[in-house]
């Protein structure tokens, strides 16, 4: 059976992958529809290769240009328009890779629709976990994680949840992991966006230097996979080749391994419970000579500690957490804050909001666009003096 796919984020690091797994294996894949944000030019290119039935971007004025070029092609914007691709008849997954929390209504909507929802984008649960996985276990949806460490879980995982000790989050380090005496405040926008192994968008990358990234991730690890904060360990591993692992109770680890390279696992998010032939290289074990692993230091990276205490509040502090983080991001990469007021700044966010349960996406809704508010406000007011 060939299994209908919309993508969501289809320009961006992920976006582009996933494309390139669908090309790879036509056979299994057809693509019904691609979502994008500004990149008209580059979304123009993948609608004349793999001819969607339906097209979304952003903002209306977008959205007529792409109707003029290609007049037979259903092209719909904003959020209704990617409300309206994953509710088309013929769609089986749903990739939701768009940055941020901008795709997760649709999210929500493929859950409730019993798509298989394979998800690149880490913040839809930090920010909404709790409510998510209540969906998705009432809806009967799968939901496969595409982030390389959260996939590797999954594989290591299969058939044997109940017996977990705990699962360790390989973390890459960034650029920064090793310079002990380096003083954060003097990080330049170029020094933070040369990540040593991945090549990812700007804010993913920034979210590596500070692992934040890895804080959203065990976050995401708990909704995902029904862990306690303590059932989470993260190490620095800077090869990235080990993509995590799991310990279970009769102390017996498993790992996944591959190479670093984001068509693996998303192949696998697709595939899954099955395996097909990629085109990735095999990992040459002799040629690695050897695999580190280094402890985290929290007081160089609260971002660490941070996550561990918006699991023990719970309630809307992950949506606090992740809202503060991507602010604080955009005001760094434009300039306008030092690299580490980004953890002062989460950290001062998550103390100053109330807390407050979720009961629906409108509560999740509320909380971002109260969060960026306050956030903004607090980085002009404080922050930029």
């Amino acid at each position: 059976m060939v299994m209908g796919i919309v993508l969501l984020g289809s320009t961006g690091s992920i976006g582009r992958s996933t494309l390139a797994v669908l090309r790879e294996n036509r056979e299994h894949f057809r693509l019904l529809a691609l979502a994008a944000g500004g990149n008209t030019q580059l979304l123009e290119k993948q609608i004349a290769e793999f001819t969607p039935r339906a097209v979304s971007v952003r903002g209306e004025k977008a959205a007529r240009g792409l109707r003029e070029r290609f007049p037979g092609l259903q092209v719909l914007h904003g959020a209704a328009g990617l409300d309206e691709l994953v509710s088309l008849p013929g769609c089986d997954c749903v990739v939701a890779a768009i940055n941020g929390t901008d795709g997760m209504a649709a999210a929500f909507r493929a859950i409730r629709l019993k798509r298989r929802l394979c998800l690149a984008n880490k913040e839809t649960l930090v920010a909404a976990g709790d409510f998510i996985m209540r969906e998705a276990s009432a809806s009967g949806a799968e939901i496969i994680p595409i982030d390389s460490e959260q996939s590797a879980i999954f594989q290591c995982l299969q058939g044997q949840s109940r017996h977990v000790r705990r699962v360790i989050l390989t973390a890459s380090g960034g650029p920064f992991f090793r310079e002990r005496e380096r003083d954060f405040a003097t990080i330049t926008v170029e020094q933070a966006l040369a990540h040593p192994t991945w090549s990812m968008g700007r804010k993913i990358t920034i979210d590596s230097a500070t692992l934040m990234n890895k804080a959203l991730e065990i976050i995401e690890a708990s909704h995902l996979f029904g862990l306690k904060p303590e059932q989470i360990d993260v190490v620095i591993h800077p090869q990235s080749v080990v993509h995590s692992l799991v310990e279970f109770i009769d102390s017996s680890v498993l790992a996944q391994l591959g190479v670093p390279d984001m068509r693996l696992p998303i192949l696998y998010s697709l595939t899954h419970p099955g395996r097909v032939a990629g085109s990735c290289p095999s990992l040459d074990l002799p040629a690695l000579r050897q695999l580190d692993f280094f402890s985290v230091d929290p007081r160089r990276f609260p971002s660490i500690p941070l996550a561990y205490a918006v699991l023990r509040r719970g309630g809307n502090a992950g949506a606090v957490f992740n809202t503060a983080n991507e602010v604080a991001v955009d005001y760094f990469l434009s300039g306008r804050i030092g690299f580490a007021a980004i953890f002062s700044v989460v950290e001062r966010m998550l103390e100053r909001m109330e807390s407050q349960p979720l009961m629906g996406l409108e509560d999740v809704l509320e909380t971002i666009a109260l969060t960026r508010r306050k956030t903004i406000a607090h980085i002009e007011k404080e922050v930029m003096k």
